[in-house]
């Protein structure tokens, strides 16, 4: 039995994986030989081209998790749960690279692997409730049910969002006031920004790529669970 070709997982070449993985690549040469390592945390500092961005995509794949499954409730397309699901499973990957890649930084700089840190912390909280998030989906065979119980979920989910964003201002914390979205502005070398940029476009063009080929994959699985429900 094989799936309509309309929701066939596309074959040949995948451009924009492709352009992921030159992104990527471009990103980590240029910080690792064209970008200084910081005054203060030398070389140690590099992982923070890897850790901001894979943050950025975890908070990114979870929000739009929270907006596909929030349209759902109201449309019903199972496009959106298609995307709600992918987008999580996507994001669970990123954040388990902040997670690996937080005390592979903190270790030299705080002399621990692990703190228990306020936004370390939450964003392991993060983790596990969206590993919940996808221990649902596949806890419930009622297609809609899932959608919907998954959606109130991913929803609430996201609202952790911003408290981890917000946790350097409201708890005392050994991690930094943001870099970036910091209201006085940037507070990095312009060098530096250049290749924090580059790594975060390349970590949301990998994004995109992961996402769009688990969508591709998810309908052909829907696809055949509609063929098979139809013939008994």
């Amino acid at each position: 039995m094989t799936a309509p070709a309309s929701v066939r997982p596309r074959r040949g070449i995948d451009w924009l994986m492709v352009a992921a993985v030159a992104l990527m690549t471009a990103a980590f040469v240029r910080a690792i030989y064209f970008t200084p390592p910081d005054r203060l945390q030398g070389m140690a500092q590099k992982i923070f081209y890897v850790h901001l961005p894979s943050a950025w995509v975890a908070f990114l794949a979870f929000g739009l998790t929270a907006i596909a499954g929030g349209v759902w409730l109201f449309i019903k397309d199972p496009r959106l749960d298609r995307f709600a699901e992918s987008s999580a499973e996507v994001g669970v990957i990123f954040t388990t690279g902040v997670l690996v890649s937080g005390p592979l930084w903190g270790k030299p700089i705080w002399g621990a692997w692990w703190v228990w840190d306020a936004r370390l912390t939450l964003t392991l909280f993060l983790w596990f409730l969206y590993l919940g998030y996808l221990v649902l989906r596949g806890a419930v065979d009622d297609r809609q049910a899932r959608a919907r119980y998954s959606a109130v979920v991913g929803i609430l989910g996201a609202l952790l969002i911003p408290f981890i964003h917000l946790s350097v201002y409201l708890f005392r914390t050994q991690h930094p006031t943001p870099i970036v979205a910091n209201p006085t502005g940037i507070q990095m070398p312009a060098v530096m920004i250049t290749t924090l940029f580059l790594a975060l476009g390349a970590f949301t063009v990998l994004y995109m790529a992961l996402v769009r080929q688990r969508m591709a994959l998810a309908a052909e699985r829907d696809a055949l669970l509609d063929a098979t429900t139809a013939e008994s």
